[in-house]
């Protein structure tokens, strides 16, 4: 990493956006020149990297100039409004949103899994849905092994992938339930505090939400393979900032957990928890602030022959979204693709 980048956060105030920049700064990302950039409201206030506050400034056309890379995780309206602006104006955009992670012209990436995917650029990469993302780290080694033919997976989400005021919010909530009084709901459509709750995205006409069908179809297109079956129960939990899920895959044929064990022992991203003796296994509370995904209560499925189970926990923020990002800008520093080669393909549909 020789050569140093022009590089804009987008969504720089957000829970994802202060995040970005922690790690562009601890892991000694090759920034020349730092642009904050949000929406009016948070102009005016300033954020601190490497010793200097920088002020946050208005997205624009001006301030999207002379820029190398954007990391976008402002959500996905206001990617599809400035996206396109800013690989016209010559960077690349890692865009944190849902807006193009379904596009077929646009790579949906997780280093660990397909980073051949990133050199397909056309000046914008999707960086995927967080349970996707911690799923496909976790699972991807065992289908290079036997190829996974059908995934049951649930999910057990915390507050962070709603945002830092649905954090703040069940924080609030808690108090108030511990103080005999009615905890109030503004960014959550229910009380998350000592309750839980199906995912609240919308429902589709099987009774699937959007969440559910993201986890479906994304990790599909990451791992090239339309023909895996998939289905997805995704909770909202009461817990900060990570996520975890219980996993039961079903291969082709049977995998016995010393195998796996000894597979995602060595894996990238990925750290082995399991001390049967303690019944001590993955937490969500461990996982905070770790780039690595917990996995571990990794067992054989007594109801099928070539089923085996598995449960992970990790950080939402983190490798859920944040950290798979900025893995991917150093995949594109490293391998001399942070220039899109092509020009910008319209991503309406």
């Amino acid at each position: 990493m020789s050569k140093s980048y022009r590089v804009a956060i987008l969504g720089a105030t957000g829970a994802v956006g202060t995040e970005l920049l922690e790690l562009l700064e601890s892991r000694n990302f090759p920034v020349r020149e730092l642009k904050l950039l949000a929406s009016e409201r948070s102009v005016g206030r300033s954020l601190r990297f490497k010793g200097e506050d920088l002020p946050v400034e208005l997205v624009s056309d001006r301030t999207l100039e002379n820029l190398d890379l954007v990391l976008a995780s402002a959500g996905g309206s206001t990617s599809k409004t400035w996206a396109a602006v800013a690989v016209e104006k010559g960077a690349v955009v890692i865009d944190n949103s849902s807006a193009f992670r379904m596009n077929p012209e646009i790579p949906l990436v997780v280093p660990e899994v397909n980073p051949l995917a990133a050199a397909n650029h056309k000046g914008i990469i999707a960086n995927p849905n967080c349970t996707t993302i911690l799923m496909s780290v976790a699972i991807w080694p065992l289908h290079q092994i036997s190829p996974i033919k059908r995934i049951v997976v649930s999910t057990y989400q915390s507050a962070s992938g709603a945002g830092a005021k649905a954090m703040a919010e069940v924080k609030t909530q808690a108090s108030a339930i511990l103080q005999g009084q009615q905890p109030v709901t503004e960014v959550l459509p229910y009380p998350l505090a000592f309750n839980l709750f199906p995912h609240n995205s919308a429902l589709n006409n099987l009774g699937y939400c959007e969440e559910e069908m993201k986890m479906v179809n994304e990790t599909r297109k990451i791992f090239n393979d339309p023909k895996i079956r998939i289905t997805a129960t995704c909770i909202r939990v009461p817990v900060l900032r990570a996520h975890s899920e219980a996993i039961n895959l079903e291969f082709e044929n049977p995998f016995s957990p010393d195998t796996a064990r000894k597979i995602l022992s060595r894996s990238p991203g990925v750290k082995l928890v399991e001390d049967w003796e303690r019944n001590y296994f993955p937490m969500p509370m461990e996982a905070t602030y770790q780039d690595e995904v917990l996995v571990g209560r990794i067992r054989q499925d007594i109801s099928h022959p070539c089923g085996l189970e598995l449960w992970l926990s990790g950080d939402q923020i983190r490798k859920g979204a944040a950290l798979n990002a900025v893995q991917i800008a150093e995949l594109l520093v490293e391998k001399n693709l942070l220039k899109p080669e092509k020009t910008y393909v319209s991503t309406e549909k």
